[in-house]
């Protein structure tokens, strides 16, 4: 009896052991299969997602229970369309957010991936962009550093293209990869064929309850506060969509703000 229990614990032991340090044993002698998750997020929202051309949804997309490999990802409404090869880690969630455009000069977005190992990787189509983590200046793409665990600001810029600002959750034990393309800024547009635009749209911020007016990055309450913004300050309105705004700051930051704080310009 003895010995049966001596054996059951030896063999309970070296299960925990595959369970917790190795992924393919436990696929192979367990039948436990290691997922991957995706959310893709769009400007505009509401476009198809296909997954190896397959159409799965439409933005904002989530699937949690991927299998671990390679995808093509396709994002498109009417002739705006992304499309880019992701490959997916174990046991996380890539997250894509995309700004479609019909031509690939004003496409823009990233993509976040996590791997084991700690600190960030920065990298940027085009390269040698600038990269300032939580306000410092780091160097320029592409960049890998150490970085501690947490919430962080990550503001991508390179000269004639529009900046992005990106916040993101760093894991412990996790190194978390930045992949951004920026987009020209409207100065350099000349060179894609586009009708011409007289004038960019404008929207004054009116008097908040708070004194200030916060700039999400999403259209909703629970999207993150990138910037804040103050009564009487004026934001290129890049998108109207309803109840929120997409704006531009003059320091090249965009996000959303509550339509309802805001006053559009006549033209």
């Amino acid at each position: 009896m003895k010995k049966i229990i001596v054996w059951c614990l030896v063999i309970l032991s070296l299960t925990a052991l595959l369970l917790r340090f190795s992924g393919a044993w436990t696929q192979i002698f367990f039948g436990v299969k290691q997922t991957s998750g995706l959310s893709i997020y769009s400007l505009p929202s509401e476009a198809a997602v296909f997954l190896d051309e397959k159409e799965v949804g439409k933005t904002p997309y989530e699937d949690k229970n991927l299998d671990t490999r390679q995808y093509t990802v396709k994002i498109q409404k009417d002739q705006a369309s992304w499309s880019g090869k992701v490959k997916l880690s174990p046991g996380t969630v890539t997250v894509i957010y995309r700004d479609i455009a019909s031509d690939s000069a004003s496409s823009a977005g990233e993509t976040l991936t996590l791997d084991k190992g700690k600190g960030i990787t920065v990298i940027s189509n085009p390269s040698e962009a600038d990269v300032e983590i939580d306000g410092k200046i780091s160097g320029k793409t592409p960049l890998t550093l150490d970085l501690d665990a947490g919430e962080h600001t990550v503001l991508v810029s390179h000269t004639n293209y529009l900046r992005r600002s990106i916040r993101a959750n760093l894991p412990n034990n996790f190194n978390l990869t930045v992949s951004v393309d920026l987009a020209l800024s409207e100065a350099d547009l000349t060179v894609v064929a586009t009708p011409a635009i007289t004038q960019t749209p404008e929207v004054t911020v009116l008097q908040t309850p708070t004194g200030f007016l916060r700039v999400r990055d999403k259209p909703s309450l629970n999207g993150k506060e990138v910037a804040q913004v103050k009564p009487g300050d004026i934001l290129a309105l890049l998108e109207d969509q309803g109840s929120w705004d997409r704006v531009r700051l003059p320091n090249g930051i965009e996000g959303f703000v509550s339509s309802a704080f805001v006053e559009k310009k006549k033209q």
